[in-house]
């Protein structure tokens, strides 16, 4: 690989560049020019260096990101994701990428560019949630085509291992889940439960008492409900399209056991549920996927008022008292409730669980995650008695 100056006269002025001469990975003669020499120098090490991994791919085979990101959308299509999935990756790529970026070659995408992406996005008044959305679909996008072989580095990859080291120490610093604030109180969720009415108890009590994900209680059929042995098997899941699908992952395929109230107000519930195609335990009144909105605003919130489990809006109705509103407006809530009992002690009336035994209850894909979520609410130990006990054990009492 050399890199030469080259000199020529063009309407009687003379003209100078600088030329990458190098031999690519199939032994092909490749020459690539550069204005400055310091950019021809970069790209000699650069490129030396790939071609030696067998990863060089020349400008000519390297795809752009409008065309990389085609094939990604071909891919998920083909593997048959959701179309939940398949939509978010066309909005991602024809509203924030493909604007930007969308004629750039594959192999200019390097750490800095990147983040300059980034920067673009935010100054046209993308939200930071929306950024790194689409960041990472960038990143699946470079992935997908290092598949093909159409691209030899993902440089949002790299970005992230870069910021590795900064991400862990924010995370130590991050606010964690607070009984009262994020999730609610044992007596709350009582109070929820007593005040619970009509079709809504039973799914307020079978919510709380498993840990299912929304879609996963909106798409809940009696054929996975073992009331018998007190069982109930999470097979699929309903997403906002109201489509019938597997869970989210393969851990999410699990089974929970009922605790005797959830037996009892199914079993009665079974008897009103209305019929449908689909024989799911929390349908519509015509026995259809009910919608995840119908849930929050008619079932979750209202009992939270109901009960008085409230917070102001702010605005005031026409005779001039407050509005107020559910406290926790998401029923995620009662799944971080659900996981916080699993891990209370069993003095305290919860499950006494291990970190373990709880990733697999909520269907957690790793345990990292129930760990960063919940670590927290693990009663601590007292470990000055354990090691007083341990050094007895090992030496003999004293």
């Amino acid at each position: 690989m050399s890199v030469r100056k080259r000199t020529w006269v063009s309407a009687g002025v003379q003209k100078t560049s600088w030329v990458v001469d190098y031999t690519d990975n199939g032994g092909k003669r490749r020459l690539k020019t550069f204005k400055l020499k310091k950019e021809a120098d970069e790209f000699a090490k650069r490129s030396g260096v790939e071609v030696l991994n067998g990863l060089h791919v020349p400008d000519s085979a390297t795809s752009t990101v409008e065309q990389a990101g085609r094939l990604w959308i071909q891919a998920g299509a083909n593997a048959k994701l959701e179309q939940t999935t398949l939509d978010q990756r066309r909005q991602h790529l024809n509203l924030h990428i493909l604007p930007f970026i969308g004629r750039e070659k594959l192999n200019k995408i390097t750490v800095p560019f990147v983040q300059k992406f980034q920067t673009q996005l935010l100054g046209s008044g993308r939200s930071t949630a929306m950024v790194k959305r689409v960041t990472v679909s960038l990143g699946s996008i470079l992935a997908d085509a290092q598949y093909r072989g159409g691209a030899v580095r993902n440089a949002v990859h790299e970005l992230n291992r870069a910021k590795s080291n900064h991400a862990r120490i924010e995370k130590r610093h991050q606010s964690k889940l607070e009984i009262g604030v994020d999730i609610p109180t044992n007596d709350e969720v009582l109070a929820i439960i007593a005040a619970a009415e009509g079709r809504w108890r039973p799914f307020l009590i079978v919510a709380a008492f498993t840990g299912l994900r929304a879609s996963e209680l909106r798409g809940l059929s009696w054929r996975y409900v073992d009331l018998d042995n007190g069982l109930l098997h999470v097979r699929q899941r309903a997403d906002r399209y109201s489509n019938i699908g597997p869970p989210k992952t393969a851990a999410s395929v699990r089974t929970i056991p009922l605790i005797p109230m959830a037996v009892d107000a199914l079993e009665e519930w079974r008897g009103a549920c209305p019929e449908g195609e689909l024989s799911l335990v929390f349908p519509t009144g015509n026995g259809r996927v009910e919608g995840h909105s119908n849930i929050i605003n008619r079932g979750f919130l209202p009992t939270q008022i109901a009960c008085g489990i409230t917070e102001a809006t702010g605005a005031l109705d026409t005779e001039g008292e407050p509005i107020v509103t559910g406290k926790y407006t998401g029923l995620h809530a009662l799944r971080h409730w659900y996981a916080s009992w699993c891990i209370n002690r069993r003095a305290d009336g919860g499950l006494e669980m291990l970190p373990k035994q709880l990733q697999e209850r909520l269907g957690h894909s790793n345990i990292a995650v129930t760990l960063d979520t919940y670590s927290h609410l693990f009663p601590a130990k007292n470990e000055k008695e354990q090691l007083i006990l341990a050094q007895q054990a090992l030496f003999g009492a004293t």
